[in-house]
């Protein structure tokens, strides 16, 4: 399948990103943003993710290029707003090694589906040739990891032992650093070499036991990590149990002082029943929506933010705490849920673990059939979606429909109720599938029973 834009970028595979390609996009990129004689660029820890930033440098045409290196991607974007400048990221996020991609960032933050689509209009009609460019190197992360020290303070998380799941994000050493600046004991482990895709929406089963066996063996309050470009993050209490990313941009939105959300129609409902804001949007799953929703905000005289399923964080007020000051940044951000939820959680009783219990009790789970199809991914949803009695039979056994919400792909609220989701995803051959419920049991078990009868589904049609 040839490299196309999804929730959050283009991407495909390592073998259709060639360097002419790549190049070709990111001129088309340049031809659609204001002039300018600069271009920020930086990348994950992916093998092939050196060799695609080489390619994006060649394709500057005569900009300055501003080598950032491997770093989170929130600091790519966060130097490249303060110098005025558009930026690339090279990062396939939290898919495989085999698969790359190219985040694209405007002056002011990410790049709208408007941009996208001009960027793919134009991708064609212009060279992919590599030049060679005028190179400088910054060390963006630094001022990343000054703004979160600077607004939370020396002594935010002191007396908290938190553990940090290095893997292959490359934010793996930054957020040691931060974690330790505020004054937390943090303990490292599970570094790898070799690029691991870590999904922090849905979380396998695997990496939950490995989660659970690190907070034994280590004795911490919680475990932190993020995808492999930081813009997700991940963090368990001190049990172990995952805290999902929807939860977490809630009681982020709420330990920042938000009053207004704009977050995807899978995120759950529990933002609603919290009572905590005075106005929840609900958009299409991808951060393009969200910033899209965040803009239709900013003249409502409101403090909003915007978060996905996957706990990427937007802000998009200036935040106070403490007489300190934090500027707004559009776009994803991993560290600025981890620190703000394990502030609070410090500060409380019970930890994580006390923050959870005091919402609303509705739990989601979510997984995805990996290498299945696009298009028979949507045309099975399609097929859901437009006929009544397809759903009956698909969904015998779940009680009574009581409404169906096409915002971005299937999803069905029951009388009980419970509620299934499913979708293709935007950027892989993926069918995903999320579940709410009462209970995590619930919501899990009717989650695999749903992924099982989408299998069959594809398998058999």
């Amino acid at each position: 399948m040839a490299p196309k834009f999804g929730t959050s970028g283009l991407r495909g595979l390592v073998s259709d990103l060639t360097d002419e390609l790549c190049a070709r996009y990111v001129r088309a990129f340049l031809d659609v943003m204001p002039p300018g004689d600069l271009l920020y660029v930086g990348r994950d820890l992916r093998p092939s993710s050196a060799r695609i930033a080489a390619a994006v440098a060649g394709a500057a045409d005569g900009r300055r290029v501003v080598d950032c290196g491997a770093l989170p991607t929130p600091a790519l974007a966060l130097a490249a707003m303060a110098a005025g400048a558009p930026a690339v990221m090279v990062t396939g996020s939290h898919i495989p090694a085999d698969r790359n991609g190219l985040k694209f960032y405007r002056q002011e933050g990410e790049i709208t589906k408007a941009d996208e689509e001009a960027i793919s209009a134009r991708a064609g009609a212009v060279s992919g040739a590599i030049a060679p460019a005028r190179v400088e190197t910054v060390d963006a992360a630094a001022a990343y990891e000054a703004r979160y020290v600077d607004f939370f303070g020396s002594g935010a998380l002191s007396d908290l032992r938190v553990g940090v799941h290095e893997h292959s994000t490359v934010a793996r050493d930054s957020l040691a650093s931060v974690l330790a600046a505020l004054g937390a004991d943090v303990v490292r482990f599970g570094r790898s070499e070799t690029f691991i895709p870590v999904d922090t929406e849905a979380v396998s089963p695997e990496m939950r036991a490995s989660l659970l066996g690190w907070v034994r063996e280590h004795r911490v309050d919680a475990i932190v990590s993020a995808d492999g470009d930081a813009d997700r993050p991940l963090v368990t209490d001190a049990s172990g149990r995952v805290v999902p990313g929807d939860v977490l941009g809630a009681l982020t939105a709420m330990a920042l002082g938000a009053d207004s959300v704009v977050t995807p129609v899978s995120s759950n409902t529990m933002i609603e029943r919290s009572g905590a804001f005075r106005r929840t949007l609900r958009t299409r799953i991808g951060s393009p929506y969200v910033v899209a929703g965040l803009a239709e905000m900013s003249g409502d005289d409101c403090r909003p933010v915007g978060f996905e399923a996957n706990g990427g964080f937007l802000l998009g007020f200036a935040a106070e705490r403490g007489g300190r000051h934090l500027s707004p940044l559009l776009t994803r951000d991993a560290f600025l849920p981890i620190l703000s939820v394990l502030a609070r959680a410090r500060s409380e009783r019970g930890g994580v673990a006390g923050l959870l219990a005091r919402l609303p009790q509705r739990f989601t789970a979510a997984d995805r059939l990996e290498d299945a199809p696009t298009d028979r991914s949507q045309a099975l949803v399609t097929g859901l979606s437009g006929d009544e009695a397809t759903r009956a039979v698909f969904f015998e056994g779940f009680g009574q429909e009581a409404s169906v919400d096409l915002t971005d792909g299937l999803r069905v609220t029951f009388d009980s109720g419970l509620i299934l989701h499913l979708r293709p995803s935007g950027n892989a051959p993926e069918l995903r599938v999320y579940a709410e419920a009462e209970a995590p049991e619930e919501a899990e078990r009717e989650m695999r029973e749903i992924l099982g009868r989408a299998r069959h589904a594809l398998a058999s049609g």
